[in-house]
């Protein structure tokens, strides 16, 4: 892999061979989490945009001179990455803005973003011949990394905390992995998680640990800026709990700026949950992410519950670093922004997936965003993730079912309430 330059030490500068070390900076423990450094020259001689329009791949693999494998490596065969952007008038319209697109990737394998690590994961743990890889979750990274693993045969372990919605660990168990329910919190299982691995001799799949994770989020970036025919965005709204997908979205913008793809680097938002705002919390007094005490997280929007996220160095470069923000949210406005999305584009997010909207909504009354931006807001799980926070959802903005007997004068009574409530 002679297209990778280095990794590099994010604390203290240090940089390392792909050969030399294998997940963080020796120096820092755990914390050391390393960048991997490219050769945009040599990748720019051998790849152009020109070969990506002729590509008849229509998957992350489309940019693999660009991803930290092996050229000739096998990659998954179920179908990760170009998930669709959607260009949505009408929620635009309705928040007074022109231009708004969601990037769904509750369209992924396995119903959410974290396929596209999960992805680079199991390829760089068959190019190593593990025999188990590992990973901790609060259930949508460990839900990927499951059934990719399923696809090739991977046998893998996965620790989640028990708490985690019976969906995401129906899956699990479906594809046949491994499933320790931890009896804490994700950040509980992260830490039990290193442990294992170490003591075990597993591949580590974690995020903010395993620096090539980042590697497969970047990808969403440039999807999307292909399908806006390399005419990136001005902002970029999305959610963030432990801080790697938009740690993904910054590395993946700034590959394109030096392979000059793009002209222009996004502004990016990442949006919390008001119980799970550790990266609001610093960016907003300017507090130091490594000295920062955890928090107790607590939100309806599981998928971005951390208490201390693991790749906040990453997170909180790329806001500063493209003039970005955070913002927080509470769980109200996450639950009223699932139905408020789903009717304005017919895309159903997870509350995780919906909070980068209800961000976007804050965003427009803090006067964050000008209506002639080219917006675009990343959904990173499907709804049916989570089906108890989709009913409360549709509660909390008074949408039920109608019970009606067998009977044309019922159904006539029903319609006729339903007709009232529209007038």
């Amino acid at each position: 892999m002679n297209h990778i330059l280095n990794l590099k030490c994010l604390i203290c500068g240090e940089e390392y061979s792909p050969d030399e070390v294998e997940y963080v900076c020796p120096k820092h423990g755990n914390e050391g989490i390393l960048n991997v450094r490219y050769d945009y020259e040599l990748i720019g001689q051998n790849f152009s945009q020109n070969q990506l329009r002729q590509s008849q791949d229509d998957t992350i693999w489309r940019y693999k001179p660009l991803l930290p494998v092996n050229p000739a490596a096998p990659v998954p065969p179920l179908k990760v990455g170009w998930t669709p952007l959607y260009e949505t008038p009408r929620l635009a319209a309705g928040l007074g803005l022109k231009h708004v697109w969601i990037k769904d990737d509750g369209r992924q394998p396995t119903a959410s973003f974290k396929d596209r690590a999960s992805a680079v994961a199991v390829v760089k743990a068959q190019e190593k011949g593990a025999k188990i890889v590992t990973t901790a979750s609060t259930g949508n990274a460990a839900a990927a990394l499951s059934g990719l693993s399923a696809s090739v045969r991977q046998a893998n372990v996965i620790f989640v905390p028990e708490s985690a919605p019976p969906a995401k660990i129906a899956q699990l168990l479906v594809f046949g992995s491994t499933v320790l329910l931890v009896k804490g919190t994700y950040d509980d299982a992260f830490e039990l998680c290193l442990e294992a691995a170490a003591e075990y001799g597993w591949y580590n799949r974690n995020t903010a640990y395993n620096p090539y994770m980042t590697e497969g989020k970047k990808t969403a970036s440039y999807e999307i800026c292909e399908q806006l025919n390399w005419q990136a965005p001005d902002v970029i709204f999305v959610s963030v709990g432990d801080g790697c997908i938009i740690g993904g979205l910054h590395k993946g913008l700034k590959d394109l700026l030096a392979l000059g793809w793009i002209e222009q680097m996004p502004r990016l938002i990442g949006v919390q949950a008001e119980g799970s705002s550790f990266m609001f919390q610093a960016w907003e007094s300017g507090e130091d992410v490594l000295t920062k005490a955890p928090i107790d997280a607590q939100t309806v929007a599981d998928s971005i519950s951390a208490g201390l996220p693991r790749d906040r160095l990453k997170a909180m470069a790329a806001v500063k670093e493209t003039d970005g923000a955070y913002i927080s949210v509470t769980d109200e406005e996450i639950l009223a922004a699932i139905p408020a999305m789903a009717r304005g584009s017919g895309v159903f997010g997870e509350p995780a997936g919906a909070t980068a909207y209800a961000g976007l909504v804050k965003a427009v009354d803090k006067g964050l965003v000008l209506a002639s931006d080219r917006i675009v807001v990343l959904n990173t799980g499907n709804g049916l993730k989570d089906i108890a926070s989709a009913m409360k959802s549709v509660d909390l903005v008074g949408t039920q079912a109608y019970r009606v007997a067998p009977d044309i004068d019922d159904l006539r009574r029903v319609m006729a309430e339903e007709v009232g409530k529209r007038e």
